[in-house]
């Protein structure tokens, strides 16, 4: 019984005004194209729905269970069509965004906060992770874009810069060092270092600014979790450098931070998105929220600046 959406819609509005006559004028259709339709759906179902005489029609048995069908397929249809109609004007649907915990905890809930505000029926995700995970999420299609480090230049993956985040360095209350304006990176090297973990960007970097000095750090310890790490410095087991945007994930332990120089080392984060394939436009509304964070000289944390 492979009825049409238009038998149907065309049944419903027969049967709810109980007139061919009202309802072809509700329709814009003509009473006689109007009933063939109505017979097809009746020779189709091999059922009659509709008693019909000179004035009016009356509903069979037959028919007031069609109605009851028919009338839940339209709504659903419409429904349907409705919320389609939203997505692709980019006002329903989920925007997905893969990212580093520090601009999840930091930068991204006033820009989701007055996104929402425009578009109250788009939901926003957040898949934060490490840098690796993070730009693979957005190669493998599982989010819209992405806002990272972007390690290696990649065909797949265009980078628009967004952030520059500078090292610090991480001490704890008490230590010498913290009495300096400012600390080199060299004197980080002298003591017990505390590592972020391999797969990080923020390891990434601080080996790179080692390498710059030709000095190695060998790790006293390491940790995957930048409050981990913190949590180590304000224990007094050593010291460490991070980017000052994930300074507000250390918690509140006892730390003091210090402007890294020689070299003064910038971490730099940027929209990445797939180079062959557009975002829907709902993700193109939430960079468009972005950008205009951007242009407002929205206040950031001490030490992170718009790109």
């Amino acid at each position: 019984m492979d009825a049409t959406l238009r038998q149907l819609a065309a049944y419903a509005a027969v049967a709810r005004a109980a007139s061919f006559t009202a309802a072809a004028a509700e329709l814009h259709v003509s009473q006689s194209s109007l009933s063939r339709v109505v017979a097809d759906l009746e020779r189709l179902l091999g059922a009659q729905l509709l008693e019909r005489n000179t004035r009016n029609v009356r509903l069979t048995p037959a028919g007031v269970e069609a109605l009851r069908v028919a009338e839940q397929v339209v709504t659903a249809h419409r429904a349907g069509m409705t919320e389609l109609r939203r997505f692709l004007q980019g006002e329903s649907g989920t925007v997905t965004v893969a990212t580093l915990p520090s601009v999840a905890a930091v930068l991204l809930p006033r820009v989701i906060s007055g996104f929402r505000a425009a578009h109250p029926r788009v939901a926003v995700r957040l898949l934060d992770g490490l840098e690796r995970a993070v730009l693979g999420r957005v190669s493998d299609g599982d989010a819209d874009f992405a806002i990272t480090t972007v390690g290696r230049p990649s065909d797949q993956l265009l980078g628009r810069p967004l952030i520059r985040d500078r090292f610090v360095a991480v001490l704890p209350a008490g230590d010498p060092l913290a009495e300096r304006a400012e600390v080199r990176w060299r004197d980080l090297a002298d003591r017990p270092f505390l590592a972020v973990g391999r797969d990080s960007s923020v390891r990434r970097l601080t080996d790179a600014a080692f390498g710059q000095i030709d000095v190695t750090a060998a790790p006293a310890a390491e940790a995957v979790s930048v409050a981990t790490v913190g949590g180590l410095v304000a224990a007094g087991l050593g010291v460490t450098a991070l980017p000052a945007l994930v300074l507000p994930l250390l918690g509140t332990g006892p730390v003091v931070t210090r402007p890294l120089v020689e070299p003064v080392v910038d971490r730099r984060l940027d929209l990445a998105l797939r180079t062959r394939r557009g975002v829907p436009l709902a993700a193109e509304r939430f960079l468009a929220t972005i950008e205009e964070f951007r242009a407002s000289g929205d206040e950031l944390p001490a030490g992170v600046s718009w790109a």
